[in-house]
Order: structure tokens, then sequence, then C-alpha cells
């Protein structure tokens, strides 16, 4: 049995920043275009589970969207315990402990879904094993940072770039051995 991995599939702009300080993600409206995904529909066949920081699932579902995923397990990490929702768990635990039983478990990929605390948390305990980052062409100058100081340095692989019309340009790592 191979160990699942877990990906951290995220769009930040070109200085680092995955939201707006106050929270908004209009600038990934930059990069729509009909009929691109960048890849995400066939990255989501790779995945069974979605670790997701209750902010950011909060955010999804108040920009109107029900949140995807619904084929999936989905872990909502959060302070507040609630009782699940079909398959998504409201998880209040320690978030290595999950992720390092997940990995040990049957299954295809985990995506990280977000956001900058849980995937920091992630990087933090050497957790994370491939990053797919799409870099979105604009400076914001200020807000969430996605890389937060005081992790440990990490070495990563670069396994592909891939550049869009639309000015994006993904990149994919894993954690180097």
């Amino acid at each position: 049995m191979t160990e699942r991995k877990v990906v951290l599939y995220i769009s930040m702009s070109l200085d680092g920043y995955i939201a707006t300080k106050d929270n908004e993600l209009d600038f990934l409206s930059l990069v729509v275009k009909e009929g691109e995904d960048y890849g995400y529909l066939d990255f989501v066949k790779t995945i069974d589970t979605v670790i997701i920081g209750r902010k950011t699932y909060d955010k999804v579902i108040a920009m109107g969207y029900e949140y995807p995923h619904r084929d999936k397990d989905v872990y909502i990490i959060t302070r507040t315990e609630k009782p699940a929702i079909g398959t998504f768990k409201f998880y209040t635990g320690n978030l290595k402990n999950l992720v390092t039983k997940l990995k040990q478990e049957e299954g295809k990929n985990i995506y990280c879904d977000g956001g900058a605390e849980i995937a920091n948390e992630l990087i933090k305990n050497n957790l994370i094993d491939e990053y797919i980052i799409s870099v979105i062409p604009i400076l914001l100058g200020d807000g969430i940072k996605l890389f937060k100081d005081g992790r440990p340095e990490q070495k990563l692989e670069l396994i592909s770039t891939k550049q869009y019309d639309t000015g994006l340009v993904q990149l994919r790592y894993e954690r180097a051995v």
C-alpha cells in the first residue's frame, strides 16, 4: 500500500497572498476564462478526502456557493463542535493527528483546500507532499499570506510548470525526500 499524499491546491497573487486583507477573492476573476478550469477537474479525480478550515468553508458559503465535493469525505477544521452533515465532518481535534491517520488509510489523495492557517499548520508539521500553486498576475500589496513566517525550511522538487494565456502560471512541486 502506498501512502496517500496531501496536496495543497491553491491560488495566490504574485506577491504571495491568497486573499485581500478584507478576505476578498475578487482578484481571482482576472483569470476566469470560459471553458478553462486550469486542471481542477482532473485534479479532483485524484482525491477522495478534503481538509478545509472553517473560515475558508464559511467564505465559500457566504459567496452564495454550495460547497462542492459532496461525494468526498470533507473535514472542516473548527474550534466549535457541530454534528456532521452527510460526509461533512466538523473536526475539533488535533490536525496533525487527523492527517497522519488519514494518510495511513486506504484511499485516494487528500486535498488541502485552505486556508492559510490550515496550510501553514500542515507545512509546519511536514505533512504536505505536493504543492499545486496557481499564481495570478497581480500584486496585491497586502492581505492574507499563503506562507507564514516561522515554519521550518523544506526543500521542494519542481515537477511541472504550465503557463496559460490569461497570465496564470501553475507551479507543481513535490516535497524533496
